[in-house]
């Protein structure tokens, strides 16, 4: 007789269940029986059932009694010691596993509750491994080594110690549960994104009264003939080559992601508030909030549409407005915020002088930075030195050769369009040449002038912001729009550290599958930096990911004087500035995962 030990899930958690179990004979051999469930006992409880197992089998007062070979098989680190003799040159190590990372992530998943959401909301079946279970596979792997679908099955889940900590075999994780647990998981986008909205809130008290909105793109290796949503469009990644999805991305004042959408390819920046605004507001309400959006999505349309029912909004808009700004940009009471930055509050030239902030008026925030200052000028030099050149090499051409006045022009024309920039600075007459008589060739003559005003000068280094948030101070107004950065590095790791370019899916919903497990990967970053930032830290994930990887789950083995061997699953012991790392986290190891004797 003896215990053994079961498992289960109960709430999304792997628990461990006891029974007492009997072999028996039968005509077709031994079998083994269950007398009795003991269920969740602990130690003491454990011990109290080998003690009374003992007195019924008669042999806790003979201990030489042959009947004590009926031992319960149990892992207890305080049961009686059983002692043999171990040939320590012949003790090796086998079976290494990653075990810090895969264990880091589950803690980051547990804390989020999503092993919660994903057992709860995941249908259950007649499957082997339950969905949740996959795709928390899913969610970890992109996390810590992102990859193909194939390669996780064949490859990483092996390696890692994921097999023992989800309780699923390496064999039954292939590619095609992979494929189909993205099937299982996009339907719950929505309640994701809602689920993580009120548990991020909980555990770092965040606010969404400020809501920082942007636009990205990632490109496809493939046609993806059968994806209606990719497109070739402008592409961030300088990929014009390929087609793309466009995503759109909301995040809070420190970067924790609200939810996103997906758009086709060919889609334009601006075309996509009015969607997102009402998607955020039928989802979440419609709060006093402030939109923070960069001028790829400005329009009148768009402002006029924020404007309904008093929505509030940071905006960056064209700096062809500048021009109107003209004045105010020669007066020199600029307000210094930071070292270089320089700002301050005005009105539109045109606006009534009678009126003020709270008619429900627009305030534009000229912002003057002298690094951009530094970077326009940068660009309009070399934009300058390529005009030169190429002006130079057709002059020489047009004297050398008989070209068509008209001809000559139109590539004039498309030589300063490409160069806006600077194309102010030249002063550029195509005329007939002096010896053609029926003028019909092109004689070239061109100087580098100085306009009649300072005004690309003046306007160097500044941009235009503007906004109906009247009871800010020009500072705080500019310190709202720059956290758009906050936004952009969301972009950064998704497509950096967590790979989610190229997309090689080609169907539509496992792309939107693809993105969905990239944006889950990404909170698992986003919470783990927060949890780095509260235990002083810094916020670098990666670092904290890197470190805590070596930690690793190994088989030691050793041979007996009896022929056999002890083999016992074990976690290396962590670095000094490991356990700083994991005290500083509030995390601990545990002991062990799982010992067996062979």
């Amino acid at each position: 007789m003896f215990i053994r030990q079961h498992f289960r899930y109960v709430d999304g958690h792997r628990k461990a269940y006891w029974a007492l179990v009997e072999s028996f004979r039968t005509e077709k051999g031994p079998k083994q029986r269950v007398v009795t469930w003991l269920g969740a006992l602990d130690e003491a409880g454990r011990l109290g059932v080998l003690q009374a197992a003992k007195v019924q089998a008669g042999i806790s007062h003979s201990p030489n009694d042959s009947r004590q070979l009926a031992l319960f098989d149990y892992e207890d680190q305080h049961a009686e010691p059983l002692w043999v003799r171990v040939n320590a040159k012949a003790v090796r190590v086998e079976n290494s596993k990653h075990f810090g990372g895969p264990w880091l992530a589950l803690q980051l998943i547990e804390k989020l509750k999503l092993d919660e959401f994903f057992y709860k909301n995941q249908v259950v079946g007649r499957e082997l491994v339950p969905w949740s279970l996959t795709s928390m596979t899913l969610v970890i792997a992109r996390l810590l080594e992102p990859s193909s679908e194939l390669y996780i099955s064949e490859q990483w889940y092996p390696k890692t110690a994921l097999p023992e900590l989800l309780g699923v075999p390496p064999e039954r994780v292939d590619d095609n549960r992979l494929y189909r647990a993205l099937d299982e998981l996009l339907p719950l986008k929505n309640q994701l994104e809602k689920h993580l909205k009120d548990r991020l809130g909980e555990l770092f008290e965040l606010d969404y009264d400020l809501l920082l909105y942007d636009v990205t793109s990632t490109f496809f290796e493939g046609q993806c003939e059968l994806n209606p949503l990719a497109k070739r469009g402008y592409s961030r990644d300088q990929r014009s080559d390929c087609k793309q999805v466009c995503i759109a991305l909301i995040v809070n004042r420190s970067g924790m992601p609200l939810g996103y959408e997906v758009f086709a390819g060919n889609t334009v920046d601006v075309t996509t508030v009015q969607q997102i605004v009402g998607k955020i507001e039928s989802t979440y309400g419609k709060s006093n909030r402030i939109w923070v959006m960069d001028r790829g999505m400005t329009s009148e349309d768009n402002l006029e549409f924020l404007r309904q029912e008093n929505r509030r909004y940071i905006i960056g808009t064209n700096k062809s407005l500048l021009k109107k700004f003209e004045q105010e940009l020669l007066k020199q009471d600029w307000h210094a915020i930071r070292e270089g930055i320089e700002v301050k509050l005005c009105k539109m030239p045109e606006q009534d002088e009678q009126s003020s902030p709270g008619d429900n008026q627009e305030l534009f925030i000229l912002c003057r930075s002298n690094a951009r200052k530094q970077k326009d000028q940068k660009i309009v030099h070399k934009s300058a030195d390529k005009i030169a050149a190429r002006l130079e090499k057709m002059t020489q051409r047009c004297e050398k050769q008989n070209r068509d006045q008209l001809r000559v022009a139109r590539e004039i024309g498309h030589l300063m369009g490409q160069n806006t920039k600077a194309a102010h600075l030249f002063e550029v007459n195509v005329a007939p040449k002096d010896d053609d008589k029926l003028k019909a060739y092109a004689k070239i003559n061109w100087h580098k002038t100085k306009p009649a005003t300072d005004w690309h000068d003046l306007s160097d280094g500044c941009y235009l912001l503007r906004t109906n948030v009247t009871h800010w101070s020009d500072e705080d107004l500019w310190k709202a729009y720059i956290q758009l950065t906050e936004a952009e590095d969301a972009f950064r790791i998704q497509k950096s550290d967590l790979s989610i370019r190229p997309v090689w899916h080609q169907r539509e919903d496992r792309v939107l599958a693809h993105i969905l497990v990239c944006f889950l990967s990404f909170v698992l970053w986003r919470t783990l930096g927060q949890q780095c930032k509260r235990a002083g830290l810094g916020d670098e994930p990666r670092r904290i990911l890197s470190e805590l990887s070596e930690i690793r789950l190994v088989d030691v083995v050793l041979p007996t004087d009896m022929g056999k061997e002890i083999r016992t699953r074990c976690i290396t012991r962590p670095s000094e500035h490991q356990k700083i790392l994991l005290d500083r986290l509030g995390l601990r190891l545990p002991a062990r995962i799982k010992s067996t004797e062979m």
